[in-house]
Formats: C-alpha cells, sequence, structure tokens
C-alpha cells in the first residue's frame, strides 16, 4: 500500500460510519484524523499536519456544531473523486460540509471554516 502525503480531517462523524471511512481511507493510503471539539480554535493548517502551523495553547470549551464536516489537503480532484466513488460504493452517506484545504482556509481555525461551509452548503441548496 503506497502511503500518500494526503490527509482528512473529520469531524462529528459516528462511530459506525467513521469505521467505514477509515477502512476506504486506510485502502487509500490516506492519513486521517479525528478533530475533537476541544481542538477547534488550532488553525486548520496545524490539525492537517503543515509545517510552520504551531499549536494554539487555548482550548475551545463551548458547545461547537454538531454536522459532520470532512477536510482534504493534499488531494488531487482525480483523488477526491475516487475517494467519493470508494464511498459511494462502501455505502458510506455522504457528508454534506467538505472542503479542500486551501491557502485561503489553512489560517483559519474549524469554527470559522464551519461557518463558511455551512453559508455555502445553505446557499447553493436553499
Amino acid at each position: 500500500m503506497k502511503v500518500t502525503k494526503e490527509v482528512v480531517l473529520l469531524y462529528n462523524i459516528n462511530p459506525e460510519k467513521l469505521n467505514k471511512i477509515r477502512f476506504v481511507l486506510i485502502r487509500m493510503g490516506v492519513k486521517n484524523k479525528i478533530i475533537t471539539k476541544d481542538m477547534y480554535l488550532q488553525t486548520i493548517g496545524y490539525l492537517a499536519g503543515i509545517k510552520g502551523f504551531e499549536k494554539k495553547e487555548e482550548e475551545y470549551t463551548d458547545e461547537g456544531f454538531h454536522d459532520e464536516m470532512l477536510i482534504m489537503k493534499g488531494f488531487t480532484s482525480k483523488r477526491i473523486d475516487e475517494l467519493l466513488r470508494l464511498f459511494r460504493n462502501n455505502n458510506i452517506e455522504k457528508i454534506s460540509l467538505k472542503a479542500v484545504l486551501t491557502e485561503h482556509n489553512i489560517q483559519w481555525n474549524s469554527l470559522e471554516l464551519y461557518k463558511e461551509l455551512k453559508d455555502e452548503h445553505k446557499a447553493m441548496n436553499g
């Protein structure tokens, strides 16, 4: 199995679905990281393991969000298509809030990215 520099950050996924997702990611050679509420103030860059992004001491203690969210780092469009196809083939329910790590959102924290994705999703789906 080839291990890539790709990473998937996973938020609020129930254990059964998480096991299915991790199975697919491991088969693809993709690292995955479960993001818990206490990590929500860290930059996406730090959470994705990018050099130069330091850990912030402050932990998030508020309610946060409960929607599932998936962030992909280092994926080509071909690999994103492959990931989504494997999700479908393995009967993994769709995760509505998905993003690719970009030069814009790399500085954001999870709460900021969540709000942006939620707003985009609402605009596209009414």
